[in-house]
């Protein structure tokens, strides 16, 4: 999963622009970019340029993210950033920046300020405790409202009433977003960072 294909370097590489978003896309396996855990209102970003982790912003009320939190490499959604991941049922912490493997169970359509940023749902790929979560559905009804709530109400202190959770929907429907990411990045992003 490591290994890149890629010549030894003096220059440290920027993970978000040499893999590839699918590590499998045959078993839905992404690659990710953790930048967070749940149980913080800390929102840390990596720095597209250079691969860093940021300090973006530290949330506003108490509310606390209920998921660990990632970013697909080669990938760009239309609010210019790269496509987000929620990562349920991660049992221990994980390092913010590392790079994992996440199996795709669905995806979440998100509108935050007018701008699509939807937000894939995935397991560890690699944990047994969640071989047997195949489909976001099977995370149950109170999953998906404490969801909604968390995305609809995390800026209301600072924005109220300006962000909508607009469905959640299978992989297949995931799939075909994080393909449209992965032309928008090669359309729109790769020309500025080439320039």
């Amino acid at each position: 999963m490591a290994n890149i294909d890629h010549a030894p370097s003096k220059y440290m590489l920027n993970l978000l622009h040499v893999l590839p978003a699918f590590a499998n896309e045959g078993k839905n396996r992404l690659n990710t970019i953790v930048e967070l855990n749940s149980m913080t209102i800390n929102k840390y970003e990596i720095i597209t340029e250079s691969g860093q982790l940021k300090l973006d912003r530290v949330g506003f009320s108490t509310l606390t993210y209920p998921f660990a939190y990632g970013a697909i490499p080669c990938t760009w959604d239309e609010d210019g950033d790269p496509l987000d991941v929620e990562i349920v049922g991660v049992t221990e912490p994980l390092v913010n920046g590392c790079l994992v493997e996440a199996r795709i169970i669905g995806i979440m359509k998100f509108d935050d300020g007018g701008e699509v940023d939807d937000k894939v749902i995935a397991v560890l790929a690699d944990d047994k405790r969640m071989d047997h979560i195949t489909s976001f559905e099977q995370l149950g009804e109170h999953w998906r409202n404490e969801t909604t709530h968390y995305w609809e109400f995390y800026k209301h202190l600072k924005k109220p009433g300006t962000c909508k959770v607009n469905g959640f929907y299978g992989i297949e429907e995931a799939v075909k977003i994080i393909k449209e990411c992965e032309t928008r990045y090669k359309e729109v992003y790769l020309p500025k960072f080439e320039a």
